[in-house]
């Protein structure tokens, strides 16, 4: 069924400025095939008036985890089948979508068969790219063996073992995420928050180790995303190549000077500690100690390498860490990006254009432009003068995904 959308202000993604009284036509199969002024709609096309509200392409989160378990104590993550996690995944999904998510990058967790579910619209969710898992050295940030010794990685024939050392196991590890449907290989050049091996200082794997995971995925054509916070870690992870750095809360100048020169994107993940804190703060226990003494150690050094990234010219894609963040409340991050030195439509378009760009999926989606999917977003106000609203699900009117609505509140 042709629609058409009737536009009060409409901000395409591609960075120009906004324009009002538009009109976009999107036709059977979910495409955007004209967008303009005064266009009459075709015979039998269905009309969404949005002639009070602004539209934008719908938002794609660099940075997340369906299936997870964050929140929960050891002991109820332990009694949580991974069957049982990855229908949660699902729900997850769907909270994305109808909060303006119309693409997302999934960094580990969601296996091959979750992904297929989404892409057949068994369930609502948004586009979906996929890690399954991350790999990582022993004691690294993704070793879940605990200070106890227990290891709670379920045994799961869709998830490859990822702990691993030396070039060749990291080799043949990233084979067999590509094989188990990898359309990203994910590594820890570093350690993290939300581990118990490895603080944020640390640095994960050697040269030849990432050099041969980013080989491994060049080869078959798939990006790299380093998780890297420290300034050794981000350093190692740039050197070798990879596509993106996650979290870079230690960044120096020589890096981002790396950074603009390759090209290398940053997805900042600002809101993940904020999260962390009020999470600890609403559910006393649910952040062990020694994970919420290593976000204190982070916050400053985050913001301040966000804000010399954005200020050399570092390109930025939007992510989140959803799954630490709750799902559907990622939108806040444009929030943080702002009051942190970018402009209101630098954010929109780095969770838009940029993003896709990233994510590999910008010839079908990212801008509002004649032959691209009509994934959109529909907001009461205008985002650039209040870049708060797409977080406000009271602001939302309308989402919908390859043309298909999942909110239409108008």
């Amino acid at each position: 069924m042709t629609r058409v959308i009737r536009c009060g202000q409409l901000i395409d993604g591609t960075g120009a400025d906004p324009v009002d009284d538009m009109t976009i036509v999107v036709d059977d199969d979910g495409i955007i095939v004209e967008v303009g002024r005064n266009v009459s709609p075709p015979a039998g096309a269905t009309v969404t008036d949005a002639s009070g509200y602004t539209v934008l392409p719908g938002l794609i989160d660099c940075h997340v985890h369906l299936v997870t378990l964050a929140g929960r104590t050891l002991a109820e993550r332990l009694a949580t089948p991974y069957s049982l996690g990855v229908a949660e995944g699902y729900l997850n999904a769907g909270k994305m979508l109808r909060a303006g998510f119309t693409t997302v990058r999934d960094l580990s967790g969601m296996p091959l068969g979750g992904k297929m579910a989404l892409d057949r619209g068994l369930f609502p969710g948004p586009h979906l790219k996929i890690a399954v898992a991350a790999l990582s050295q022993t004691a690294g940030h993704g070793d879940q063996t605990t200070l106890s010794g227990v290891c709670t990685q379920v045994p799961d024939p869709e998830h490859p073992l990822t702990v691993v050392d030396g070039a060749d196991q990291v080799r043949r590890a990233a084979r067999e995420l590509l094989r188990a449907g990898a359309d990203q290989i994910k590594i820890y050049t570093s350690g993290g928050v939300m581990s118990d091996h490895g603080g944020p200082g640390t640095v994960g794997f050697s040269p030849e180790e990432v050099a041969a995971a980013v080989q491994v995925a060049h080869t078959a054509g798939k990006p790299v995303a380093a998780h890297a916070i420290s300034a050794g870690g981000i350093r190692l992870a740039v050197e070798a190549g990879v596509d993106s750095i996650e979290h870079g809360m230690f960044l120096d100048d020589d890096t981002i000077a790396e950074m603009v020169r390759r090209g290398t994107y940053l997805v900042p993940t600002l809101l993940a500690p904020v999260w962390i804190r009020r999470r600890a703060e609403r559910q006393p226990g649910s952040v062990p100690s020694h994970m919420l003494a290593k976000v204190e150690t982070v916050v400053e050094a985050h913001t301040d390498s966000f804000r010399r990234a954005v200020q050399a010219g570092v390109r930025i894609a939007f992510g989140t860490d959803t799954g630490v963040v709750p799902h559907g409340f990622g939108a806040e991050e444009l929030e943080l990006m702002v009051r942190y030195g970018m402009t209101p439509m630098a954010a929109l378009v780095s969770a838009t254009k940029t993003a896709a760009e990233l994510t590999g999926v910008a010839g079908q989606t990212g801008t509002l432009t004649v032959g691209k999917r009509a994934d959109l977003l529909i907001v009461a106000g205008d985002p650039l003068a209040d870049i708060t609203l797409p977080a406000r699900p009271d602001a939302i009117r309308g989402v919908a995904k390859s043309g298909v609505f999942h909110v239409e509140e108008m």
